[in-house]
């Protein structure tokens, strides 16, 4: 049985807390910093690990140093919002390596898409050529953003 987060005690929590901001942490500090010996706080890592609460780790990359710093914003309207076309278009979405996120929105549109490019020129290659192509589009509306002033975990 899957515990649900009303029943995960305050070790547990604080585990999540640290390990959303420092997924390299050592067990022997991650223990010292929740109050616990390293044993069971391993145990529970573990734990948290089983039932999905973590979903894995990742390396935070920077943006301007791999020359992706171009982030748009895409509103995109579909022609057909039936159960077979929105499974299309999210098959489709995740064949896209330039599309760092997407999201159903409730709205006046239909998904969100956070779009990570080198700069303006791939950027309207990648509309014009894949996101545009995606299943049953109807219309999109491009947010170019200036500046990221809050990117990633608190």
């Amino acid at each position: 049985m899957v515990a649900s987060a009303k029943e995960l005690d305050k070790f547990d929590q604080a585990i999540l807390d640290i390990v959303s901001t420092d997924g390299r942490i050592s067990i022997t500090e991650l223990a010292s910093r929740i109050g616990l010996s390293k044993t069971p706080c391993q145990a529970r890592l573990r734990r948290l690990e089983a039932e999905g609460y973590i979903l894995g780790y990742r390396a935070q990359l920077d943006p301007v140093k791999i020359g992706r710093d171009h982030v748009a914003f895409v509103e995109v309207k579909l022609s057909d919002t039936r159960a077979k076309a929105l499974s299309a278009f999210n098959t489709a979405v995740l064949k896209i390596p330039e599309i760092e996120q997407c999201h159903m929105i409730a709205g006046g549109f239909d998904y969100l898409l956070k779009v990570r490019t080198s700069d303006i020129a791939e950027y309207r290659w990648v509309m014009g050529e894949k996101i545009s192509a995606l299943p049953h589009v109807a219309h999109t509306s491009t947010f170019v953003a200036m500046e990221a002033v809050r990117e990633g975990p608190a």
